[in-house]
């Protein structure tokens, strides 16, 4: 008898383990490739497909020099966006970025996470936690 019930008991310990890795992976994946619809969404129209920017009117995020020096800034950039004159490359731009106020700290975080690590960046990831942090810093902007 003892042998009958730890047989169901253990089955089912085996498919809920196997139904969580499962969900599990469809989590990741689904997050996974988040960051680079999030950019077409919100980023490539003025951005570029490829990062590139448009001239002297949009920077570029390939291979910015400002993603680095103010990575720190970035979560309120694109949270509360841009009317500054910034530098990227040394090249002054004037133009305005409008903020993305809609996107939760996640989405930035994977938004973020896309755009440096591709087309020549290579920052390392960034957390929810750290996202969230840097946030506090300009919340009443």
């Amino acid at each position: 008898m003892r042998g009958a019930i730890a047989r169901p008991a253990s089955a089912l310990g085996a498919a809920l383990a196997l139904l969580a890795a499962l969900l599990q992976q469809s989590c990741f994946s689904n997050n996974r490739h988040q960051g680079e619809k999030l950019y077409s969404q919100h980023c490539a129209g003025c951005h570029g497909e490829q990062g590139q920017g448009l001239g002297r009117l949009i920077p570029p995020l390939a291979g910015a020099d400002y993603l680095v020096d103010h990575r720190a800034e970035l979560p309120c950039l694109l949270r509360y966006g841009q009317k500054e004159v910034i530098v990227v490359n040394g090249v002054a731009y004037h133009n305005v970025m409008p903020g993305e106020k809609g996107l939760s700290p996640a989405q930035l975080t994977n938004l973020l996470n896309f755009i440096e690590t591709h087309w020549g960046n290579s920052a390392s990831p960034r957390t929810i936690r750290e996202v969230e942090q840097q946030l506090e810093a300009c919340r009443g902007r």
